[in-house]
């Protein structure tokens, strides 16, 4: 068995950025369902390198909006955009909650890492006062070639006992993320007097095919970088892009079609 050297690797803010456009879009559409909370406090869950955070807390007149993140990378290049009123600090999502003093609970590509959504789902609702607001994006594309590629891979003779006796990595994409209809169900029982669930196709065109890798190797391959040695990391990434191409083929430009799930509600009495 493959010792698991890499299991502290952290996210790469600046890696993560490379698609800073492109990953921002379906933030600002996820805003835009949220209603102002002027003097509110609110958290972004998930928060990243805390660009967004800052922007959405100026934009929704927040008093005070903490950032959570469990990279510590993450949490080090949000710290760049503290200020009165906004803070960053690291702790896990999954398990948050708080005692009705929320006017916002944010969570932005951050809920699919996170099994059990109906529970996550209830201990967020928990942390809001009367009146407050439930605003979550997911990516829905564990279907798409990205992720099926990636998961016939590591399923290989040749990197499945890499990844020892447990065997390669679930995809969180398709072990977690619900179906659309389910988080509207979600959030009538969770007792919320209004609500939005929107599924949304964003029509990314990127440089080349290959840029799609780029783009994943920052996010959804993570979870073979965590586990994997560097060396047998690389060699994966390698095959992963010889297969990957294939599939979708060697295109210049690019259009890279992603499905996101955006839902919105409005809490009724605690």
């Amino acid at each position: 068995m493959t010792e698991r050297a890499n299991s502290r690797v952290d996210w790469d803010p600046e890696r993560y950025r490379r698609f800073a456009s492109e990953r921002a879009q379906p933030f600002h559409d996820l805003l835009e369902m949220v209603s102002a909370t002027p003097g509110g406090t609110a958290v972004d869950l998930g928060c990243g390198p805390g660009e967004l955070t800052a922007h959405a807390a100026t934009a929704l007149g927040c008093a005070v909006m903490t950032g959570i993140d469990n990279s510590p990378a993450m949490v080090q290049a949000a710290s760049a955009h503290e200020r009165p009123g906004l803070s960053f600090v690291r702790g896990d999502i999954g398990p948050w909650t708080s005692d009705h003093d929320h006017d916002l609970v944010l969570a932005a590509a951050s809920l699919q890492w996170v099994p059990d959504h109906p529970g996550v789902l209830a201990r967020w609702t928990r942390a809001l006062r009367e009146g407050g607001q439930l605003a979550v994006q997911v990516p829905d594309n564990a279907h798409m070639p990205t992720h099926v590629v990636a998961a016939e891979l590591a399923r290989s003779e040749q990197f499945r006992s890499s990844f020892g006796v447990g065997g390669p990595p679930p995809d969180p994409v398709g072990d977690n993320v619900l179906a659309p209809e389910r988080y509207a169900e979600l959030l009538y029982e969770l007792g919320y007097v209004e609500q939005h669930v929107r599924l949304v196709v964003y029509p990314h065109v990127l440089a080349s095919s290959a840029h799609v890798v780029d783009w994943v190797r920052a996010t959804m391959l993570r979870r073979f970088e965590m586990v994997l040695p560097a060396e047998v990391f690389a060699e994966f990434l390698r095959e992963y892009e010889r297969a990957l191409l294939v599939v979708i083929g060697h295109r210049e430009p690019y259009f890279f079609p992603f499905r996101r799930i955006l839902f919105h509600g409005r809490s009724g009495a605690s």
